[in-house]
């Protein structure tokens, strides 16, 4: 495993569990927006951290954590992915792997080996704004697929846009909701413009909450009344649409 940097205890990246999270070195997309670019640009690698140490530090945690989240880069483009997932649930973790979806192939065999507890996938953008957002040619039918295979897969799941506003409006949000089916929880994340792949000149912040509570909520409710966007947990519908 090509791990490129190693947080030791987070309460924020695995629902309701205390966990480590590690990040994998290398990405496939080149989302100009993308925080973590000394896992995605060559020119900025930092020095690589040892699997050796990590799974020693994360066999001296057990009983104290309960989680380790796998996140990138691009996990699913590290051959020894299955190995090394199988070694931290041999240990007794809670397994959350952060993905992009594009390599259905490597979720399959996750699947298959339930390697995986918890699913968080990114939906850069919609469909037709897939490529350009990204940075490369993507193929949408792998997208949909890692879905269709996450929904399947026996976990818990996430689906996630972080909002560009560069590149993406709220229109672009509307056209993501066909994507979604009942069962989904999916969430709207702020763009981070501090420390970002690509230089974004004159960033504006989109204030999702206001977006959200002065455009989207009417929209979404006039275009089916199966998906929702609310504030409170305890009246969620089928699609969990919110904001973090």
């Amino acid at each position: 495993m090509l791990i490129g940097g190693f947080q030791k205890f987070s309460l924020l990246e695995y629902p309701e569990k205390l966990g480590a999270v590690i990040f994998t070195r290398g990405c496939n997309f080149r989302c100009p927006y993308c925080h973590n670019p000394e896992l995605v640009d060559v020119d900025r690698y930092s020095e690589l951290i040892s699997e050796e140490s990590v799974l020693q530090f994360l066999l001296n945690r057990k009983g104290k954590l309960e989680s380790v989240t796998v996140s990138g880069g691009e996990p699913t483009l590290q051959p020894d992915l299955l190995d090394f997932l199988l070694k931290l649930k041999d240990m007794g973790y809670a397994i959350k792997l952060d993905t992009n979806g594009s390599h259905p192939d490597v979720i399959e065999k996750l699947v298959s080996h339930k390697a995986v507890d918890y699913w968080a996938m990114d939906i850069k953008a919609p469909i037709s704004l897939y490529s350009l957002v990204c940075g490369c040619s993507v193929n949408d039918k792998d997208i949909l697929r890692s879905m269709n295979l996450i929904r399947q897969s026996g976990g818990d799941w996430e689906f996630r846009t972080t909002y560009f506003n560069q590149i993406m409006n709220w229109n672009d949000v509307l056209e993501i909701q066909p994507l979604l089916k009942p069962g989904d929880k999916y969430y709207l994340q702020q763009c981070n413009y501090n420390n970002t792949l690509e230089p974004i000149h004159n960033p504006h912040q989109t204030n999702l909450e206001l977006l959200f509570s002065q455009e989207a909520s009417t929209k979404l409710r006039e275009k089916s009344h199966h998906y929702r966007m609310l504030n409170d947990a305890g009246k969620l519908q089928q699609i969990i649409i919110k904001m973090r």
